[in-house]
C-alpha cells in the first residue's frame, strides 16, 4: 500500500513534523526511505530549499504559494499513491486559518485521510468551515481524544462514522541500563522535574518556577530543568524576553539555582533519556483547551511520573492513576503534589508504572497497524463508492431553502443594499436593482412552495420599484434609509434589472392585480428602451421583454424593441470577437453570462437563428475560460479579464456564479441538452464550495451568502446582492431538478420499450 504524506517534515523543527516522520516509519516496517510511499512537505519559507529533506520527501509546497498547492494535488494524482494522509494543524497551511489546503485535498482522486491535530471548542467561522470541507473530502478523521469526537460531532456536524480515535503514538524505545542522562550535570545527585517542548507564554513555566520556593524548603535536592528552545515565531516577535523573565522570576524567589535550561532540540532516543532520568515529568500548560499533547504521549509512552493541568488530553490520558491533575496556574497546589509524591517514593513508582504499562499500546508499531487498517478500510470504500451512480443534482447535499436573511434584510420600504457580516447595514440604503432580483427572487420562491412569506414579500418590492420610477418612466436607484432619493437617474444596469424583475412577474403574476400594476410600471419605461447604450443594461432589458413578450406575443412594438436591442448585442459580438475571441466585448468583465442569456431568451421568442449560433458560440467561450477545470472559476473584479493579458482570478462575486446557472438553464430550455442542466449544477455548486478556495460562500448559520472570493478565503459580508444570487440560484436549481426527474423517467421508459 502506498501512501502520500501532506505534512511538515524533519528537518524542520515542528512537533507535527516528527509525528508525521514516526507515522511514515511506522506504517512502512521501520524504513524511513521507504520507496513507495513518499512525503509532500510544507515549508514554512518562500523556497523549496530551505531545509535539507531525507530521500521520502519528493514535493516541497511553500506555504504562501497558492500555486503550489495546486501543483501538489497534480503530481499526487500521478503518482502510484493509492491513497493520501493529511496531517492538520490550522498554522501550517496558507491563507486565511490555512485555508490554502482545501483546493489541494477538493483535487485529490485518491481517498483522503486526515488527522486533526487540533479541534476547537470555539472556531471562528472560518475555521468551523475548513473543518466542515476537510470531512467532506476526507474518508477519514483521525483524532488523538474522545473529546474531539464529541466536539466534531456535535459543533462541527461532522458524521460520527467518519471519525475515528487513534490515540498519540509514542517512540518504541526502552530505557538504556546506564543512562547518560543521569550523570549530566543537573541531574546528577539531584531529583529532577522536567518540562519539555517549545517554549512560549502559553506553556505556564511560571507556575512551576513559584511552586519551587515551597519544593526547594522540604526537598532542596530538587531542581527544576526545562528542555527545549524557545518557540520560532516567539523568538521571530520577541526574541527571548520570555526565557529571561522566567530567569527574573527565579531570581526574585530565591530558587535560581534550582533552576535550568537545556535550549536545545533533541531527537528522541535522547529525549526518552531525559524523561527516563526525570523524577516527575510537569505539563503546566494554563489552558484547557489543547485536545492533543505530544509532549504528554511522549512523557506517558516513556513511563515518566506525570503532573500536569486539566487540559483535555491530559484529562484523558492521565485517567486512572497514569498522572496526576493539579488546577490552572495554582502553584500551591502543584508544590504539595510534587512535595506528597517526594515524601511517598511507592506512590512515585506507582505512577512511573501505570504510565509504562499504558504507553506499550501507544508506541508506534502498534499505532502503525490502526493506520494501515484505516487505510485498507477507506480504500475499499472508495472502490464501492465509484460503482455507485450519482444523480446530476443530489438535492440532499443542497441546503434547505430559507428566506431567513432576505426578511432580516428587508423592512416596509424594501431589501436593504448591504450588510456587515449577516447583520443589514442601514447606513447604506436601499438600492433599485437589489429590489428587482429580491422580486424574481419571491416570484420564484412562490413559484416553488407556495409561500405565504414570499408572496407577502411582492408587494414590498414591487413597490420599491414603483417608488423609484420617475414620471418620465426611467427610474432612480439609490434610496437612504430615511427615504430621501439619492440620485436622479439610476445607471442602464439598474433599469435593465428592473424591466428584467417587471417582465417576469407579468409572465408569472401570482394573481391578475399584480400583473396590471407591473405592466403599467413596464409600459412607462418602454421610451426608454431605444436610448440604451451598454451592453449589461441592453441584455438585462432585453430579458424582461422576451419574459413580457411570452404572454404578450402579439405587442408588435415591444417585438420591434426587442430586435432592435438583440440587434445591438450582436452587432457588438462581429465587431469585438475574432478567430480566438468569441465575445461581445474585447473584456471579459462583470455580469458576464448575461449577455449570452439575453440572446438565448431573443431565440426562444423569435425563432431567430443568429441570436442562438451568437450565444452558443459565447457560451462555448465563456464555458472554457471559467468551468474547462471542472468547477466554477468566474472572471475577477479584481483587474477582469481582457483579450492578450492574464485572468483576474478574485475578487469573484456571486452574481457571475447566478449568471451562469439561469444561462445554462437557459440554454436546456431552447436546446433540450441535458448536459447544460450539469454544467448549471457545477455553476451552483460555487456557492457551496465548488471553487478556486473550496470554500463555502453560503451561510448555513445566519442563511446568507459572502459577498465574494477573495485571495485569501470568503468576504463575510452577507449583502442583498450575493444572498439573492445564491437564492435565485438555488431555487432555480430546484426547477432543474424536477427536470432531472423527467429526464431519469423518460430514459427508463426509452430503454423498457428498447428492451
Amino acid at each position: 500500500m502506498k501512501i502520500a504524506y501532506i505534512s511538515t517534515y524533519p528537518p524542520r523543527a515542528c512537533g507535527i513534523a516528527t509525528f508525521n516522520q514516526n507515522l511514515f516509519a511506522a506504517m512502512n516496517g521501520g524504513q524511513q526511505n521507504q520507496q513507495s510511499s513518499y512525503v509532500i512537505a510544507m515549508n514554512d519559507g518562500e523556497t523549496t530549499d530551505m531545509y535539507e529533506y531525507p530521500e521520502e520527501v519528493k514535493y516541497v509546497v511553500r506555504q504562501e504559494n497558492q500555486n503550489d498547492y495546486i501543483k501538489a494535488a497534480d503530481y499526487i494524482n500521478t503518482s502510484l499513491a493509492d491513497a493520501v494522509l493529511l496531517e492538520h494543524e490550522f498554522g501550517i497551511f496558507g491563507g486565511d486559518n490555512g485555508v490554502y489546503v482545501l483546493p489541494l485535498i477538493a483535487r485529490l482522486k485518491k481517498p483522503l485521510i486526515v488527522v486533526l491535530h487540533t479541534v476547537l471548542r470555539e472556531p471562528s467561522y472560518t475555521q468551523k468551515t475548513i473543518i466542515r470541507e476537510i470531512a467532506k473530502y476526507a474518508s477519514r478523521i483521525l483524532v488523538m481524544s474522545h473529546r474531539a469526537i464529541g466536539f466534531l460531532t456535535d459543533i462541527y456536524s461532522i458524521p460520527a462514522h467518519k471519525i475515528q480515535f487513534v490515540e498519540h503514538g509514542v517512540p518504541d524505545i526502552n530505557t538504556p541500563v546506564v543512562n547518560p542522562v543521569e550523570q549530566s550535570l543537573p541531574f546528577k545527585g539531584r531529583k529532577v522535574l522536567l518540562t519539555f517542548g517549545l517554549i512560549s507564554r502559553n506553556k505556564g513555566l511560571e507556575t512551576v518556577i513559584r511552586a519551587l520556593p515551597d519544593i526547594v524548603a522540604k526537598h532542596p535536592e530538587v531542581n527544576y530543568v526545562i528542555l527545549g528552545n524557545t518557540h520560532p515565531g516567539v523568538v521571530k516577535s520577541n526574541g527571548e524576553e520570555y526565557r529571561d523573565s522566567l530567569k527574573r522570576l527565579a531570581r526574585q524567589l530565591n530558587v535560581e539555582n534550582h533552576l535550568m535550561f537545556i535550549n536545545k532540540f533533541v531527537e528522541e532516543d535522547e529525549l526518552h533519556n531525559y524523561l527516563s532520568a526525570a523524577t516527575i515529568y510537569i505539563t503546566p500548560y494554563l489552558n484547557e483547551a489543547q485536545i492533543t499533547s505530544g509532549t504528554l504521549s511522549y512523557a506517558v509512552g516513556a513511563g515518566a511520573a506525570v503532573l500536569s493541568t486539566p487540559y483535555w488530553h491530559a484529562q484523558e490520558l492521565l485517567a486512572d492513576n497514569r498522572g496526576e491533575l493539579f488546577a490552572f496556574k495554582d502553584n500551591t497546589g502543584l508544590a504539595d503534589m510534587v512535595t506528597g509524591l517526594l515524601d511517598a517514593p511507592e506512590k512515585l513508582q506507582r505512577l512511573k508504572e501505570n504510565a509504562y504499562t499504558y504507553g506499550l499500546k501507544l508506541r508506534w508499531p502498534q499505532i502503525g497497524k490502526i493506520y494501515i487498517n484505516a487505510f485498507r478500510e477507506a480504500i475499499r470504500e472508495a472502490e464501492a463508492h465509484t460503482r455507485v451512480r450519482k444523480p446530476v443534482i443530489d438535492a440532499d447535499m443542497m441546503p434547505t431553502f430559507s428566506l431567513s436573511h432576505v426578511l432580516r434584510l428587508t423592512d416596509d420600504t424594501g431589501i436593504v443594499q448591504h450588510a456587515k457580516y449577516g447583520i443589514p447595514n442601514l447606513k447604506e440604503g436601499y438600492c433599485l436593482d437589489d429590489n428587482a432580483r429580491a422580486l424574481i427572487m419571491a416570484l420564484l420562491s412562490y413559484q416553488q412552495n407556495k409561500s405565504k412569506v414570499a408572496l407577502d414579500l411582492l408587494p414590498i418590492y414591487l413597490s420599491y420599484i414603483q417608488y423609484m420610477q420617475r414620471e418620465d418612466g426611467n427610474f432612480r436607484n439609490f434610496l437612504s434609509f430615511n427615504r430621501n432619493y439619492l440620485d436622479e437617474v439610476g445607471s442602464e444596469d439598474s433599469f435593465g434589472r428592473t424591466i428584467w424583475a417587471l417582465g417576469f412577474l407579468i409572465s408569472n403574476a401570482p394573481n391578475n392585480s399584480y400583473k396590471e400594476f407591473a405592466e403599467d410600471l413596464f409600459v412607462k419605461s418602454i421610451p426608454h428602451f431605444s436610448t440604451l447604450q451598454y451592453l449589461r443594461g441592453i441584455a438585462n432589458t432585453m430579458i424582461g421583454i422576451a419574459y413580457y413578450l411570452k404572454v404578450n406575443p402579439y405587442n408588435l412594438g415591444v417585438a420591434a424593441e426587442l430586435d432592435a436591442r438583440a440587434a445591438q448585442l450582436k452587432k457588438a459580438y462581429r465587431e469585438a470577437s475574432d478567430e480566438n475571441w468569441h465575445w461581445f466585448e474585447s473584456g471579459l468583465t462583470y455580469d458576464n453570462a448575461i449577455l449570452p442569456l439575453a440572446l438565448l431568451h431573443h431565440y426562444q421568442v423569435s425563432d431567430n437563428r443568429e441570436s442562438l449560433e451568437i450565444a452558443l458560440e459565447a457560451m462555448d467561450f465563456l464555458y472554457e475560460k471559467t468551468l474547462s477545470k471542472g468547477y466554477l472559476n468566474p472572471i475577477g473584479n479584481d483587474g477582469w479579464f481582457y483579450k492578450n493579458s492574464d485572468m483576474a482570478v478574485y475578487d469573484q462575486q456571486a452574481i457571475e456564479s447566478m449568471a451562469m446557472v439561469l444561462l445554462y438553464y437557459q440554454a436546456y430550455e431552447v436546446t433540450h441538452d441535458y448536459d447544460y442542466i450539469k454544467q448549471m449544477n457545477l455553476c451552483y455548486q460555487w456557492f457551496l464550495g465548488e471553487n478556486s478556495l473550496r470554500l463555502p460562500l453560503y451561510d448555513y448559520e445566519t442563511k446568507g451568502c459572502g459577498d465574494g472570493l477573495q485571495p485569501h478565503g470568503v468576504n463575510r459580508n452577507q449583502g442583498a446582492e450575493s444572498t439573492l444570487a445564491y437564492l435565485i440560484s438555488h431555487l432555480m436549481i430546484l426547477k432543474a431538478l424536477a427536470l432531472e426527474h423527467q429526464y431519469t423517467e423518460e430514459r427508463q421508459e426509452n430503454s423498457s420499450f428498447v428492451a
